[in-house]
């Protein structure tokens, strides 16, 4: 039987730990999802680009567009526990169709029937896992210490779902697969340890308005509105270099047997960085420390665009502080827009949670659907081809790997200049 614990004002470790736990397997899934498969669909079993792109975009599309809905029916459920359970086993299936299909079945309709199926299931289980994170607490500055709990631990899933595969076998798509199968366990040791030992939410009502009353009204909050609008341009900037990085270290650095250290590099910095962003966000605010976040991306991600073959050294060091940079990214948005909830006037914060997290999914998959659709045709009408050479392909992959990038993430900087006032 999954249980409900009450909720102490102040949540000890033991608490933080039990309920972040589970970020670890959802981050070990979404990392090879996001950052393998294109170049596990597009060069390994040989898809074309345009065509993963396309096959992408349009799964992310649905998938964005079913969150709000999982959010609002959660919301009338109200069950938050007992909807992750249902959710995880249908990601699990997914995620082994995905990464570890049988040649015979490759193809863009089966790339896009499993993509299909990890995304039903994972967004389920995080529309409720984050709406659950935000109901645990009214503290401003307990809610950063939960999201930073829950993303330090995703950190640590992704750090382990980028290293395994080139340590599980000496070819990718063999070291993917095999990733795929031992996600199984990991799922389930850190799903049972979640959904019986973690707090429950604070006792409210369910949700019973219409889902076109819902969304009205989480839409009428025009604090959330700005904030979503600073995290969709700020989302589209990250999601871009980590469609195209697998790329960028194998044809622009030339050093394809260090991507597995460059990928844990980054996400162990991000892990080291969390607790930094928690104590100056204390001391300064939320907003002032995400912008000092976004402001070093944006520094390292031109000095990214000047690199060229074999430098190690000076990329892994671009690992170490765009890394430190996402910390802020993961922890502090999320404890944002719990914040800008419960100040909605209308109260909208308890009972509306999955339909807030169900638009703010919504516009997280929109990055990361307009990312892949927009980053992987242009860098092949720009002339660049996977394992090619040519100087002008080259040249086209590094800016869209590291230009594009820092001009959206100036746009978000600038935007949230203008409305730090009302966050």
């Amino acid at each position: 039987m999954i249980t409900s614990v009450a909720r102490p004002q102040t949540l000890s470790w033991r608490d933080l730990s039990a309920y972040g736990v589970l970020g670890l397997p959802l981050a070990f899934a979404a990392l090879p999802i996001y950052v393998h498969v294109p170049k596990l669909y597009g060069d390994t079993l040989g898809l074309s680009l345009s065509v993963v792109g396309g096959v992408l975009l349009g799964a992310r599309l649905l998938d964005a567009l079913v969150d709000p809905l999982l959010g609002w029916w959660s919301d009338r459920i109200d069950q938050r526990k007992r909807l992750i359970a249902l959710a995880l086993p249908v990601l699990a299936i997914g995620m082994v169709g995905l990464l570890a299909p049988r040649a015979e079945w490759v193809g863009a309709a089966w790339l896009a029937a499993t993509l299909t199926i990890v995304y039903l299931g994972f967004s389920l289980a995080q529309v409720n896992y984050y709406a659950w994170g935000a109901e645990l607490s009214t503290a401003q500055h307990e809610r950063t210490r939960i999201t930073a709990w829950r993303e330090g631990f995703a950190l640590l899933g992704v750090v382990a779902a980028s290293a395994l595969p080139t340590l599980l076998a000496p070819d990718m798509a063999q070291g993917v697969g095999r990733l795929a199968w031992l996600f199984l366990p990991i799922l389930v040791v850190t799903a049972a340890i979640t959904l019986l030992r973690a707090p429950g939410k604070r006792a409210t009502q369910p949700q019973r308005a219409s889902l076109l009353t819902a969304m009205s009204v989480t839409l009428g909050n025009r604090a959330f509105l700005l904030l979503l609008g600073v995290f969709a341009l700020n989302g589209i900037a990250s999601a871009i270099p980590a469609t195209l990085v697998l790329f960028f270290v194998d044809d622009v650095l030339q050093l394809e047997h260090a991507a597995g250290l460059f990928l844990a590099i980054y996400f162990v910095a991000g892990v080291a960085a969390l607790p930094l962003w928690v104590a100056l966000s204390a001391r300064i605010g939320k907003s002032p420390a995400w912008l000092i976040s976004m402001g070093l991306a944006c520094v390292v991600f031109v000095w990214a665009f000047f690199l060229g073959p074999g430098e190690l050294l000076a990329f892994g060091l671009i690992c170490i502080l765009s890394g430190a940079a996402l910390g802020a990214d993961l922890a502090l948005p999320p404890s944002m827009l719990a914040d800008v909830m419960d100040r909605d006037a209308r109260g909208a914060g308890d009972a509306k949670s999955g339909a807030y997290f169900g638009l703010w999914n919504l516009v997280t998959k929109l990055n990361l659907a307009l990312a892949a659709g927009i980053a992987l045709p242009l860098i092949s009408l720009l002339g660049y081809q996977p394992g090619g050479r040519d100087a002008q392909g080259i040249a086209g992959l590094a800016f869209v790997y590291a230009l594009v990038p820092t001009g959206l993430k100036l746009l978000a900087a600038l935007l949230l200049v203008r409305c730090m006032r009302r966050l």
